[in-house]
């Protein structure tokens, strides 16, 4: 009875089991449906194209990664706002390198953008975005006409919010193409011979989004012709080879109000971003330069102090890191050479403005790609040099941020120079390979010689214009002034500091001095009560004024071709002088080099290296007093100064230039060619006195030296030193007396080369209308031409009277004779 009792119940269950599963699949269907038609998002939103579980990153633009898709959300406050694009190789291509082009940390790209939507709503445009012709007057509609600023992409908007207040796009597609956006720029692809992009080996490795940027890095990879060298081997023009690169691309809000513009000004040397203003001139147009300065403002709670002249630090200050690249030994001397311009900010009301730091190892947000950050990046080269270039904002000249170049091999020309210039007086000096601590000190001077660059000074060629020479030998003075007044000159090392002087080899150093100071307080000094750049004119003026009192203070242009004062590597104001000193430390480093140069188990490759750098050292100091020779000073000034422009060198200092060449490079400077040295590597004198005597020869017999004669004689006739007075001084060189030996004759055969060149002969034979430098018409109607074919007709009857017994030395006469006969009969 019990056992059919518990059968029953259980036969009861099963019925009771069933019909509620039945009851369940019924009901099933219709529940279902309900539960999609409340889930399913409707067509044109976010939620029906992203998916809960996508990667989310909310920023400048809010990014969506899934299923190997990415997705950009652009908020429609967006559109419309200026942002700069900055693409650096983030690793480059194993051995494609030309020349500085091809190495990790290059910038390959970079412009202003805006973003637009197209005038049916449906697509989001990319507009580049060229600020060189402005208007925001009555001829701001014209230049707008006139300036279409191109689409260089499309995105077709997807999906937009609910509040129509951001819309979708995908960027899948472009992130893995090869648009100049996110990779090279047509001139940076043509410079490394890239063409064809293998869509099949690049991919996109990430994107990362902050609230003012968006970094976007994938790996692309091109067929590559290299132009010459790749990697020390000669590659024909048809070879192809594979070259992968990593690229990061920088997307940066600029800020919503321009940083208020200064305006350049000649007499203080800064890079410009330029543009032609329409509203300025009402009777033409304006080319207005603003300088490029780093944005220092007083914090809004300290504008009031800084009024009263108390020093603050600014809203944001200026860092530069240091790459984890970088070899250990010399971050604290890079480092050094950021911080040594901290104090002179302080001229500018700052203090704590710029800084040095090694850069975050544990930081996942930083990196040295990113544009927000500046940095010097390490870079594994055999080139000798470093650079320091920065990006700004074209509407008002602000610096975003920079990345100082620094080449492995920039110690090579560093050791040089000093070996060449100090080595007399420093016996650190004195060896190939120097104590770190004497090449940390080398290494801060030019890291600090590249941040001016970067906070945007020129180089200052004039201002070792202002030592004395004298005086460049004067532990006294150096201390106090240092042998440059500026770090952004290319002075290098005090090579007139002779042993028996005594000087320390640290005041024979570039420093941070005084017109660095100025420059750096005359670009970043606020005047929070002035609004706009024009009220700031007549101050800035009256200033420079002032400040020009003190000749330390002049700025010499790196590009005057005329001034003597303006040169690279020169000292003092007197090349003469200096260089007459200079050449004393020379003929002591030819003597010193077999010893300094050794190194046990090693051939003589250092010493003929190291020679010959002495020959290009010694062409300098030629080179330096050539330029004295039909020189022109100029002194930019405004009308209130009331002072002249342009003065013509003095006719004494160009006949003691004269004269100078005359000792030291006509009469073939001996101690230069030693034979000793030759015999070890090679090399010959002969070789070397053609390149210093045709360089030379081409540089003085030129149709600009021979104009601002000319012009010179024509102002102050008798006082000037002419053409005349020039061939007189040249021609007596040039012959000298008695038999000439080999390299008077290499000089004799450069000089009628030369006259042959200036005469226009050697053009009228070929047919040709061309003169270089000053055009055929100057050239043709003024006496420059006249009297080189007067010099070469002296020169030819000259040749006639001379014989010699040597028949080398006969057939150079005739040689010479035939040349000169040939030119002027138009052979």
């Amino acid at each position: 009875m019990r056992i059919k009792l518990l059968l029953a119940i259980a036969v009861i269950a099963t019925l009771a089991s069933a019909t509620a599963q039945s009851r369940r699949e019924r009901n099933q269907p219709k529940q279902q449906q309900s539960a999609d038609t409340v889930a399913k998002p409707k067509p044109g939103t976010i939620a029906a194209l992203i998916k809960p579980n996508a990667n989310k990153q909310t920023g400048m633009f809010t990014v969506y990664e899934q299923d190997g898709k990415y997705f950009f959300l652009v908020p429609e406050s967006l559109l419309g706002k200026d942002i700069l694009v900055v693409n650096r190789l983030s690793q480059s291509a194993a051995g494609l390198r030309n020349g500085f082009a091809g190495y990790a940390g290059d910038q390959i790209y970079n412009a202003m953008i805006r973003l637009s939507k197209s005038p049916d709503g449906k697509k989001i445009f990319v507009n580049r975005i060229n600020t060189r012709e402005r208007s925001q007057g009555d001829m701001a509609v014209a230049v707008e006409k006139s300036n279409k600023q191109p689409i260089v992409q499309a995105f077709d908007i997807k999906a937009s919010t609910p509040a129509k207040d951001s819309v979708l796009i995908e960027v899948t597609d472009f992130l893995n193409g090869e648009s100049e956006l996110i990779s090279f720029s047509p001139s940076s692809k043509q410079s490394l011979g890239l063409s064809g992009m293998q869509r099949d080996a690049s991919y996109i490795v990430g994107v990362k989004t902050f609230p003012i940027n968006t970094e976007i890095k994938t790996v692309k990879s091109y067929n590559a012709t290299p132009a010459g060298n790749l990697s020390g081997n000669m590659m024909r023009q048809s070879q192809s080879v594979p070259a992968t690169f990593e690229i990061n691309a920088s997307f940066v809000l600029l800020p919503q109000v321009p940083m208020q513009p200064r305006y350049n000004d000649p007499r203080v040397g800064y890079f410009t971003e330029r543009y032609v203003d329409f509203d300025q001139n009402p009777q033409g147009v304006k080319n207005v330069e603003m300088i490029t300065r780093w944005r220092l403002e007083p914090k809004p709670e300290d504008v009031e102090k800084y009024k009263r002249g108390e020093l603050v630090e600014p809203a944001e200050p200026i860092i530069f890191y240091i790459d984890p690249a970088t070899p250990k030994q010399w971050v604290s001397s890079l480092i050094q050479g950021v911080n040594d311009w901290e104090p002179v900010f302080r001229k500018a009301g700052f203090k704590n403005a710029i800084k040095g730091l090694e850069a975050p190892v544990d930081d996942p947000n930083w990196s040295l790609e990113d544009a927000r950050y500046s940095a010097i990046v390490y870079k594994p080269s055999d080139i000798p040099n470093a650079s320091g270039p920065h990006n700004r904002d074209p509407r008002s000249g602000q610096i975003i941020e920079s990345h100082i170049n620094w080449y492995h091999n920039v110690m090579l020309l560093l050791r040089n120079w000093y070996m060449l210039q100090v080595g007399p007086n420093d016996p650190r000096a004195q060896q190939m390979e120097f104590p770190s601590e004497l090449m940390g000190e080398l290494v801060r001077f030019v890291s600090s010689h590249e941040v001016g660059h970067t906070l945007g000074l020129r180089h200052n060629f004039g201002a070792t214009a202002t030592a004395p020479v004298d005086s460049l030998r004067s532990r006294t003075y150096l201390q106090k002034y240092g042998h440059t007044p500026s770090i952004m000159d290319y002075s290098r090392f005090n090579y007139v500091v002779q042993p028996e002087d005594g000087i320390e080899p640290e005041l024979q150093y570039p420093r941070i001095k005084e017109y660095d100071e100025w420059a750096i307080e005359w670009g970043y000094r606020r005047f929070p009560d002035l609004k706009t750049p024009e009220a700031e004119a007549t101050k800035l003026n009256e200033w420079i004024i002032e400040k020009q009192k003190n000749p330390r203070l002049w700025f010499g242009h790196e590009s005057n071709p005329n001034d003597p004062r303006s040169q690279a590597e020169d000292l003092g104001d007197n090349q003469m002088k200096a260089n007459e000193l200079g050449i004393k430390n020379l003929q002591r480093v030819v003597v010193g080099l077999p010893k300094w140069t050794y190194k046990p188990n090693s051939n003589y490759a250092d010493l003929g290296m190291m020679h010959g750098e002495v020959v290009t050292q010694f062409g300098r100091y030629i080179g330096h007093v050539s330029k004295w020779i039909g020189g022109i000073y100029e002194n930019p000034v405004t009308r209130e100064q009331g002072d002249v422009v342009y003065t013509f060198v003095e006719k004494d200092k160009q006949k003691e230039a004269m004269a100078f060449l005359d000792k030291h490079l006509y009469n073939a400077p001996k101690w230069l060619l030693d034979q000793t040295i030759y015999e070890k590597t090679g090399a010959n004198g002969t070789d070397v006195m053609l390149r210093l005597y045709n360089t030379n020869m081409n540089s003085l017999l030129s149709n600009r030296v021979m104009q601002n004669l000319i012009n010179a004689q024509a102002t102050l006739g008798a006082q000037a030193y002419t053409m005349t007075d020039l061939y007189a001084d040249m021609s007596k060189a040039v012959w000298g007396t008695g038999v000439p030996d080999v390299y008077r004759r290499i000089l004799q055969k450069a000089y009628i080369n030369s006259l042959i060149n200036l005469s226009g002969l050697k053009d009228a034979a070929l047919g040709s209308m061309v003169i270089v430098a000053i055009g055929a018409d100057v050239a043709k109607t003024t006496d420059i031409q006249s009297m080189a074919v007067y010099q070469l007709r002296q020169a030819q009857y000259r040749i006639g009277q001379l014989t010699s017994s040597d028949p080398v030395v006969q057939a150079h006469y005739q040689h010479l004779g035939t040349q000169i006969k040939n030119a002027l009969e138009g052979k």
